[in-house]
């Protein structure tokens, strides 16, 4: 499935260049646009954390290097057939529930959360991988059952869904319970969810919400109220959104320009490296910046949806599209936080806030999307 990129309006040296970037391509399984609008992202992240950190070249280096070791994830799962992924999707879950329950008996406490496990070797966040695992497992499910999927496949689905995101949210941690239902949903609906189970759904959605506050921890209740109305608490638990809303209010059109953001540089703005460096983006590269940077999300976004329409088989189909589709709500969750529209949840901006677990997941996400698009014509319908 090689295309040809050389044209008679570049030398040989250039055509013969391309045809060899081409077929490296090929032979990776790679997908030219979604890789290249991927590492536009990244290399706009790495520019702005240098800023937000600070200017700490031991904070750059260490992000590079987590891209690049993400880049090699995305390229080792690109390898492998959407085939296999089937066949191993009912595992991954299995072994991620199993990794949770670990987490809740034996995992590590850091900042009051029950988040990781330490195998000595390595220390990780096992709800990271139930963000590909549980829509992996629901197009399993799927893949050879009629859709739109029927009252027996919803329950059973909505059971796969509620039992790792209960699991997540009890370490505590809202957010990745929160994304890893909606890597689920997405599924669901682009099965084609029927009118009358997406209103029952809604119906159900709201008669939780007292059960679920009731649930939730102090401060996750402080956190809704502050998002109502953050002056209430300006140097508590409002001052994240107040800061931020400054910041990027502050930026105005344009900008402060490259390292200029005083809420960012003189360390008014919390988290600036991690969930809250969307506003500084905004202070200091302005409307014009956070623009960009979307543009190139949309890319991201589009490219993915192109290659969830291409698949030839249901379960690539309903993958492609909830992993894409999942890495939007990322973007509008974290976006929606920092400029004040939502709740402040643990959302970093995907392949943008410094870290590296989420990285890791993400590129394995796009290298099964590259994994999809590069194998469509030898897949059988």
């Amino acid at each position: 499935m090689r295309t040809e990129i050389a044209g008679p309006g570049y030398s040989s040296r250039t055509r013969r260049t391309l045809t060899l970037t081409g077929r490296l391509m090929d032979v990776l399984h790679l997908d030219g646009p979604l890789l290249l609008a991927v590492l536009s992202v990244c290399a706009a992240g790495l520019v702005v954390l240098y800023s937000a950190a600070g200017e700490d070249i031991g904070v750059f280096v260490a992000q590079a290097a987590r891209v690049g070791l993400a880049l090699g994830v995305m390229v080792a799962v690109a390898q492998v057939p959407p085939r296999l992924m089937r066949v191993g999707a009912p595992w991954l879950y299995l072994l991620g529930v199993l990794l949770l329950v670990a987490v809740a008996v034996k995992g590590d406490v850091s900042m009051g959360a029950q988040r990781w496990l330490d195998l000595g070797v390595v220390r990780f966040q096992p709800s990271e991988m139930l963000k590909i695992a549980v829509p992996l497992a629901c197009a399993w499910y799927l893949h050879d059952r009629p859709l739109p999927p029927d009252l027996r496949s919803l329950l059973v689905l909505g059971a796969a869904v509620v039992v790792p995101a209960l699991l997540i949210a009890e370490q505590p941690d809202l957010g990745t319970a929160l994304l890893v239902t909606a890597g689920g949903a997405m599924v669901v609906l682009l099965a084609g969810l029927q009118l009358r189970y997406i209103a029952s759904l809604g119906a159900a959605f709201l008669a939780a919400v007292p059960v679920a506050w009731h649930f939730m921890h102090d401060y996750q209740r402080k956190r809704v109220l502050m998002f109502l109305n953050p002056q209430d608490d300006p140097l508590g638990a409002g001052y994240h959104t107040i800061q931020s809303q400054i910041a990027i209010g502050s930026g105005g059109l344009f900008g402060k320009g490259y390292m200029g953001g005083s809420q960012s540089q003189l360390e008014f703005l919390p988290e600036r490296s991690t969930d809250f460096i969307f506003a500084v983006i905004g202070e200091e590269w302005g409307l014009v910046g956070l623009g960009v940077l979307m543009a190139l999300y949309m890319l991201v976004v589009a490219r993915g949806l192109y290659i969830a329409v291409q698949a030839q088989d249901t379960f690539s189909r309903l993958m492609a599209g909830a992993l894409t589709l999942t890495f939007a709500v990322y973007l509008f969750v974290n976006s929606g936080m920092v400029a004040g529209l939502l709740p402040v949840v643990g959302v970093p901006l995907p392949l943008v806030s410094y870290g590296g677990t989420s990285m890791v997941t993400l590129m394995a996400g796009f290298g099964i999307l590259m994994s999809i698009h590069s194998r469509r014509k030898l897949v059988s319908t």
